[in-house]
């Protein structure tokens, strides 16, 4: 066969095998790495020998480098800098202190357990402190963990990723050239990092200034002057110092996302696109590679080297490096978890091992082999266990709790206090000053939901729910898009009309006929009881009864409470045996009260209301059956 057509084949077969893997992983709801490595092994030599990942050559270590530095570059522009910022001392110490804890403790487990030398044991910890950002944002996509521990868990995957591949590479300069001087070695480490980071800064406020100012540039032609752009500064980062260029793509992009630029959403999507392309391609070439028989070489060695990884250094490191946070156990446990090893430690693995056997020095297809047992076993326990022990831990976003609610109104006020009772975190926000509530136990934002810095200070991001409520249904839509958008909260509810067009992220609020003036208009006039029921052994009769008061606008479920949790109510949902519903029920008899009273205020009290928990349905059917 033609020497093209055999590598125009090989790739062909590569790009075909990552998409199936990834399409496969899709359908399954598990994170792609597990079959894009399963993929590529069986398409390998050790199976069905199909490809041969050697035949690219020196174009294997180019194709590595160029699609790294993209899948680098959108970790780091997916990043946001304010949520970073509210976890920072615990990600700053994982990245340092944490560092330090991995290369020190793999590399005792490979020398003791494995029987590795030491140079190449500690080869491997450096080799090894790298997470994957890409398999922590599948994971993440699959797993939905609180916000707190997702920041820290996908900085951590992208920060650590060019530290960790500098890092091995000034640990392989230690191996090949016998340079042991701790002071040469620490400032190699900071000089590449330098080097890169001034760079990609640097280059990127360019690109963000280019683009802002080049209005000429059609859209589609502005995301590939990014991609052009990222790999210029990629290339001179790497002629001036080697690996350099890891640091400049991570750092470029966050940089170039902190411009806001208006085809940001394009940008990312594009990126998005091309990162799971170059993940596709270089596991398949990778794992295809891969010996079957070197890491069964490896014994129960390179098996309990993993596991003490795992189990003893991880959480070490997670431990010592949050000791003094805001993060509770349960937090801490499932972080230790989480460190799924990736693409980085595959691809400079593979590099290492081809290096090291050039020069003559053996250990190279051990260490390439351990690592890659180490990415098997932490993606495969870890993706299969993580959705389990978070709701285990009760760490799942669906268990966060606290809102966030834009619009005060009766109702707003009401839903309010209802939760504040239950110890929950509550924020209203409203333009209007004269909707100030006299409840001073409420926190009150008098400004404009728009502004995303009113969503952070009154504390979105590390609440459960979102409800925009303000008369204007399309600035409840847009205000409910936006906060999707900057800080994606577990639940995001929003008044609008049952014929509106809305993003399936965003939940109609209560009922579909729902009509805010209205409710708010009983509530003002004291024309409701506020009343609540648990839903039991007649569950089907309660159903529907209740279903036909709410369509005829004479009860309004507010919140509902499972598994004791307490959440506002979604237009569509779907009531189980159990749920507490707390409700408002349309009685005008408050208001005559009132009247004949001289009251000007009735206080709403929780009660079971004989309305709605004696079922006419029910009474007639055993009245039938008497018959």
């Amino acid at each position: 066969m033609d020497a093209t057509l055999a590598t125009t084949l090989q790739i062909v077969i590569t790009v075909m095998a990552g998409i199936g893997a990834q399409v496969v992983a899709e359908w399954v709801q598990i994170p792609a790495i597990v079959f894009l490595l399963l993929f590529g092994v069986i398409l390998g030599s050790s199976v069905l020998n199909w490809l041969h990942p050697d035949q690219l050559g020196t174009g294997l270590e180019v194709l590595i480098a160029l699609l790294v530095a993209v899948i680098l570059f959108e970790g780091g522009f997916n990043l946001q800098l304010r949520e970073l910022g509210r976890v920072s001392g615990s990600l700053r110490n994982l990245v340092t202190i944490g560092t330090l804890i991995t290369i020190l403790g793999g590399g005792l487990a490979a020398h003791w357990l494995s029987e590795f030398p030491w140079a190449i044991a500690f080869l491997y910890g450096a080799l090894v402190v790298v997470t994957g950002p890409v398999v922590i944002n599948s994971l993440l996509r699959h797993v939905k963990v609180d916000r707190q521990v997702a920041t820290i868990l996908e900085g951590e995957g992208v920060l650590i990723d060019p530290i960790g591949a500098i890092l091995a590479v000034v640990v392989l300069n230690v191996v090949l050239n016998g340079q042991s001087n701790p002071f040469n070695i620490a400032g190699d480490l900071i000089f590449r990092l330098g080097i890169g980071g001034g760079i990609g800064a640097v280059g990127a406020w360019l690109m963000g200034v280019l683009l802002r100012r080049a209005t000429f540039l059609s859209e589609d032609l502005k995301t590939l002057v990014v991609l052009a752009g990222l790999w210029g500064l990629f290339g001179l980062a790497q002629t001036i110092r080697s690996e350099a260029g890891l640091m400049a793509t991570v750092v470029a992009g966050i940089v170039l996302r902190a411009f806001a630029l208006p085809e940001e959403r394009l940008l990312k999507r594009f990126k998005g696109q091309l990162t799971t392309l170059a993940v596709s391609v270089l596991f398949i070439l990778l794992s295809a590679d891969l010996s079957i028989a070197g890491i069964l070489a490896l014994g129960w060695g390179g098996l309990f080297t993993v596991f003490a990884l795992m189990f003893v250094v991880r959480p070490m490191s997670v431990f010592a490096c949050t000791w003094k946070s805001d993060l509770n156990w349960r937090q801490k446990i499932f972080l230790s978890w989480i460190a799924p090893r990736g693409i980085i430690a595959a691809s400079v693995a593979s590099i290492f091992a081809i290096l090291l056997t050039q020069r003559g020095i053996n250990g190279g297809d051990s260490i390439k082999a351990l690592v890659f047992l180490t990415i098997i076993l932490t993606v495969v326990l870890q993706s299969v266990s993580a959705q389990m022990l978070a709701n285990l831990l009760k760490i799942t976003a669906e268990d966060t709790t606290g809102a966030v609610i834009v619009g005060c109104s009766p109702l707003s006020l009401l839903i309010a206090r209802l939760l504040r009772d239950r110890g929950e975190s509550i924020a209203l926000i409203d333009t209007d000053p004269d909707s100030y509530p006299t409840d001073a136990n409420l926190k009150v934002f008098i400004r404009s939901a728009l502004d995303t810095d009113v969503l952070e200070e009154a504390g979105l991001a590390s609440v459960g729910t979102f409800l925009a409520m303000t008369n204007n249904s399309e600035v409840n839509l847009v205000l409910a898009q936006r906060a999707i958008e900057e800080f994606a909260p577990p639940r995001v509810l929003s008044v609008f009309p049952a014929d509106a067009t809305a993003s399936i992220k965003i939940q109609g609020a209560f009922t579909s006929q729902f009509n805010l003036k209205t409710w708010n208009q009983f509530l003002s006039d004291n024309a409701v009881k506020l009343g609540e029921t648990e839903f039991g052994e007649n569950f089907e009769a309660q159903q529907a009864y209740l279903r036909s008061l709410i369509d005829s606008e004479t009860v309004l479920p507010v919140l509902l409470e499972r598994d004791n949790s307490l959440q506002v109510c979604p237009a569509e949902m779907t009531w189980q045996v159990g749920d507490r519903l707390i409700y408002l029920l349309h009685d005008p008899k408050p208001k005559l009260l009132k009247v004949l009273g001289g009251s000007n205020q009735t206080k709403l009290t929780l009660e079971k209301l004989s309305e709605i928990e004696e079922i006419p349905v029910l009474e007639a059917s055993v009245d039938e059956s008497s018959v």
